[in-house]
């Protein structure tokens, strides 16, 4: 196990490229808009360890540093990207799976999934209780995906340790398509130093991370760049900003009345009370198909009200009362946050989450995101220097400026549609995998939503969706978390009909009703919240209701993408 490796000191290496002095650059790397490092940075802090994992000692190596990423067919360093990557020691690289791991924000670093989710160390958060003791104990992680794929969690240009090189700066990469261009980029570089590019490449990302994985997978299968993504793991996506409901008022959410059912269903407020899952989403799926989503089609274009029939069906399945589905027919997420529970609010990563109004706990607006981010921002820099031996963490930037100047213009909208890329992606990369992960109680971004967004593919035979009992960061349950682990494998060792396996049933109801508890009382309010993912700033929301395309239209915009070169 890694606690017997701990007690051992480990094996290190420390080197540096250009600036010195190797891995003791504290300080050094800004989030600033305008910053840049003065040359290009490769260093790295190599260290050894042990995982158990099923009664199996997997041995490996575990490297934190930068790498700086370079365009295709360019030769001057565009930024040195922070990673940390974690590789089986024995495999063979050219059939050892290798996942690139990203969260999103814009703006965030990696630490969420590198510290919660399938990495060697896990945060015990207890999610959604918040009896937890904080900050939260780091565990070893039986979890941990090394059994099957070497992992390389990444952070974006402006978060973590990852910087712009001049003459660029971490201005220069805020923005839809350059950010997807120099993961590309890093991607490129760490395959060719480490000599991974006969591996199977894998992206995982997360919220944000998902419409970035879409463009990184075409990006990446170009022509001028060539490395063919065996597979995308999408984990609570939005992939079409301009159909998700929060955006703009003008923007109907129907696509979260599914996820409002389920939250309902947490609390006991839904008659009749539904006792699993799984086949209750499958009836929202189909009530808000047929009825709901028409109806408030027909509000948002003249006024119509909603009939008497359909308000009570909506009381009944989401536990919120008629009246306020008539005053707002198109109910926005933030209004099941606060108009669920008298005198409560529900988190929006996790509405499972809860906490008294005016607690500390909600102060923030989010209690699921507030009650875990000051422990995992206070364990990276520890982790960094003590297990993996970097001594550069303190400077570590959890989140970063880079949200409120990002320009998220894309294929000529003020918003990003993503899909006509992952289309674009499929078909430069047959056989390219999609895995699809959500939770049942995510505010944030809802599951129906993300379905809608991926039928647009048309039929798929290597796509799979999976639901769990959770919110936004479903790995963060345990429950839910070895369930992710199961079916990720099965992902990445595509068995012959892995896709069309069934979903496993998931219970309905919460321990309690309320089940409000909170472990902060009596602690002051927390400083800023570092996690808004996804977000887009108030005077940049102009989404473009309508312009999902499907069939022949998304055809021709996938026909455009294959016959235009790869450009920043």
């Amino acid at each position: 196990m890694l606690g017997a490796m701990r007690n051992l000191t480990p094996t290190l290496l420390c080197s540096t490229l250009l600036l010195a002095p190797a891995c003791a650059s504290a300080g050094r790397f800004s989030p600033a808009a305008g910053a840049s490092l003065p040359e290009a940075l490769e260093d790295s802090a190599v260290t050894r360890h042990t995982i158990t994992l099923a009664g199996r000692a997997i041995p490996y190596t575990a490297t934190a540093g930068h790498l700086s990423a370079t365009a295709p067919g360019g030769d001057a360093p565009e930024a040195a990207f922070f990673y940390v990557a974690y590789t089986a020691d024995g495999q063979d690289p050219a059939t050892r799976p290798l996942t690139f791991c990203y969260n999103g924000g814009p703006g965030s670093s990696s630490v969420w999934l590198h510290l919660g989710s399938f990495g060697p160390r896990r945060l015990v958060t207890g999610d959604p209780a918040t009896t937890a003791p904080v900050p939260f104990p780091m565990v070893d992680n039986p979890d941990c995906l090394l059994d099957t794929t070497d992992l390389v969690f990444v952070d974006a240009v402006g978060t973590g340790l990852s910087e712009a090189v001049a003459p660029n700066t971490n201005q220069t990469f805020w923005g839809v398509d350059a950010d997807a261009a120099a993961f590309r980029d890093f991607i490129r570089r760490y395959l060719a130093v480490n000599r991974r590019q006969g591996s199977p490449i894998y992206l995982f990302g997360e919220s944000y991370g998902t419409p970035r994985s879409a463009v990184l997978a075409n990006l990446l299968a170009a022509p001028d760049s060539g490395v063919h993504p065996a597979g995308v793991v999408l984990q609570s996506s939005i992939l079409d900003y301009n159909a998700d409901g929060a955006a703009a008022a003008e923007t109907s959410c129907a696509g979260f009345l599914p996820t409002y059912a389920a939250v309902g269903a947490w609390y006991r407020l839904d008659t009749p009370e539904p006792a699993e899952l799984t086949a209750f989403a499958h009836r929202m799926r189909c009530f808000t198909a047929g009825t709901y989503a028409p109806a408030v089609k027909a509000w948002l274009a003249d006024g119509t009200t909603l009939p008497q029939a359909v308000l009570a069906r909506l009381q009944d399945t989401t536990g919120l009362s008629r009246d306020q589905w008539n005053q707002q027919p198109n109910l926005q997420p933030d209004a099941v946050q606060s108009g669920l529970l008298p005198g409560i609010l529900l988190g929006r990563y996790d509405a499972r989450v809860s906490a008294p109004v005016g607690s500390p706990l909600a102060s923030q607006g989010d209690p699921s995101s507030t009650f875990i981010a000051e422990s995992f921002t206070d364990a990276i820099a520890g982790y960094l220097s003590g297990f993996l031996g970097y001594a550069g963490g303190a400077g570590y930037t959890v989140s970063g400026e880079a949200i409120d100047s990002w320009d998220f213009s894309h294929d000529g909208l003020a918003l990003p549609d993503t899909v006509p890329d992952l289309a674009a992606a499929l078909e430069r990369s047959p056989g390219m995998k999609i895995l699809s992960l959500n939770g049942y109680h995510d505010l944030a971004t809802p599951f129906y939503q993300t379905e809608l967004d991926l039928a647009r593919l048309g039929e798929q035979r290597e796509l799979q969706i999976r639901h769990y009992a959770g919110g936004h960061m479903v790995y963060l349950d345990d429950t839910s978390r070895p369930q992710e682990k199961a079916d990720l494998a099965a992902f990445f060792q595509a068995a012959p009909g892995w896709a069309e396996a069934p979903e496993r049933p998931v219970p309905a109801p919460g321990p309690a009703r309320p089940a409000v508890v909170e472990s902060w009382a009596g602690r002051p309010a927390p400083g800023p919240n570092p996690l808004v993912d996804p977000y887009v700033p108030p005077g940049k929301r102009h989404p473009s209701p309508g312009t999902a395309t499907t069939g022949a239209a998304l055809r021709a915009q996938v026909e455009r993408k294959l016959n235009s070169p790869s450009t920043r």
